[in-house]
């Protein structure tokens, strides 16, 4: 596994003093342009007690490796400001675990200064003072606040150069491909989610399946219609410290249950959301999912991506049928066109929203665009005239031998495909296949 190294630069550490919440911010992108230390918003958090609970959730899954836990791990996590809410994002360690908390207009009363992503310190010192915040405290919030960048003055900087695993990377682009493909499976009041993930086993890698009987959620024998599948409990632990402040709690599993596959777990607080996304199991990371290589596999989704990108102005909500009225493509091709902005780290998916939103993540574009191996391959073995078509089925040559690849069920006679019979995504021959047949079809034209 390679990676690459990211250097967080900060004018200051974040703090928190006197219902002052300062968050310093490193280099990102705002509505006005690359900016070293962006700032966003200044104003109250009218929910104190909740905003700081959750967002130390979200700084806890960055600092975690659910599977094999060890020390050493440094994240930050990632703020986008929409304009009406601020969204802080964050990976585990392992690749397996992403959260997000939704910090919408009702939390929020204060001032926009521009919109765009950036990394936020969130340091230890600063850890202990959020655990600290009371229901009564006051609670002010400064995303990337004057009072910091001041003491560049005194040439103050702090800086953090920390690994980004490639997995690491790629998994923030897979994690929002899977949630686009999820549906609502549970809705549970407060009370009665409190009652369902305290009644989980204790022991953290315990796999579950868990359904809706009746009005409330229970773990059930075998996956059935409507069931979740959760793989490792102790990777919901961030959910557990804000069922105090929990309105309701929803569930997200695939259209099509029947085996291990990822959930996502959305809890309502007062003005905010707090979300996980589960990989399919609790040892499998989401950058092997291979849910973005058919869209990335187009000839035409480069082109189509550079096109929609311009057109995305870090909304928080992406309407997709407005940007192909826009763009001029069809709704599936901006579909296959965000996927691939995805890859680049430019937009997630909101499940509560059913929508995209525009965000770019901090980190060099160049390395992302290095990050899928399996569609490399793919590339080269059509680039070698390794391809044979016959009709919907096609003969991939390979230095282990030949393949015999089906076109429609994206079947294929290699060890990928029997160790996971598309269950991640297809084997670099289906796709070289279907980019070979893509090419056929458009030199016919």
């Amino acid at each position: 596994m390679t990676s690459t190294t990211q250097a967080y630069r900060y004018a200051a550490p974040s703090t928190l003093s006197d219902g002052r919440l300062g968050l310093s911010t490193s280099g990102g992108r705002a509505l006005s342009g690359p900016a070293l230390a962006p700032k966003f918003f200044s104003g109250v958090v009218t929910q104190a007690a909740p905003a700081a609970a959750a967002l130390l959730g979200v700084a806890d899954v960055a600092l975690t490796r659910y599977h094999k836990p060890r020390p050493g791990w440094t994240r930050d996590p990632v703020v986008t400001c929409g304009g009406d809410r601020l969204r802080f994002e964050s990976f585990s360690a392992c690749g397996g675990v992403y959260a997000r908390l939704d910090l919408l207009d009702g939390a929020l009363d204060g001032e926009v200064f521009d919109r765009g992503t950036t990394n936020v310190d969130i340091n230890g010192p600063l850890r202990e003072a959020l655990a600290r915040v009371g229901t009564r405290d006051p609670l002010h919030l400064g995303v990337g606040a004057d009072e910091l960048t001041v003491t560049t003055l005194d040439g103050a900087v702090v800086e953090k150069k920390v690994p980004l695993p490639e997995r690491w990377l790629r998994g923030f682009a897979e994690v929002q491909v899977i949630a686009a493909r999820m549906d609502l499976r549970a809705e549970l009041p407060g009370m009665s989610a409190v009652r369902f993930l305290r009644s989980l086993p204790k022991r953290a890698t315990a796999d579950l399946w868990v359904a809706l009987v009746g009005r409330d959620l229970r773990v059930v024998d075998r996956p059935g219609p409507g069931a979740v599948c959760l793989s490792g409990v102790g990777r919901l632990s961030t959910l557990l410290p804000l069922l105090r402040f929990a309105k309701n709690l929803k569930v997200y599993g695939p259209a099509v249950p029947g085996h291990a596959a990822s959930s996502a777990w959305e809890l309502e607080l007062p003005g905010m959301r707090y979300t996980l996304a589960l990989s399919p199991e609790r040892w499998r990371g989401f950058s092997g999912e291979g849910a973005v290589l058919t869209d990335l596999a187009t000839d035409e989704a480069e082109a189509d991506a550079d096109v929609v990108g311009m057109l995305l102005n870090f909304e928080p909500e992406v309407e997709i049928g407005l940007l192909a009225d826009r763009a001029g493509l069809s709704t599936s091709r901006v579909r296959a066109a965000l996927t691939r902005l995805g890859v680049a780290g430019r937009v997630g998916y909101d499940l509560a929203e059913a929508a995209h939103f525009h965000r770019e993540l901090p980190y060099d574009r160049e390395h992302v665009r290095r990050l899928n191996p399996r569609l490399t391959a793919a590339r080269a073995l059509v680039e070698a005239g390794a391809v044979q078509l016959d009709g919907d089925s096609a003969r991939v040559r390979t230095g282990g031998g030949v393949r015999e690849v089906g076109l429609t069920d994206g079947s294929c006679t290699c060890e990928w495909w029997w160790d996971h019979r598309g269950s991640r995504g297809p084997c670099k021959h289906v796709l070289a296949a279907r980019i070979a047949a893509r090419a056929t079809v458009e030199a016919a034209r």
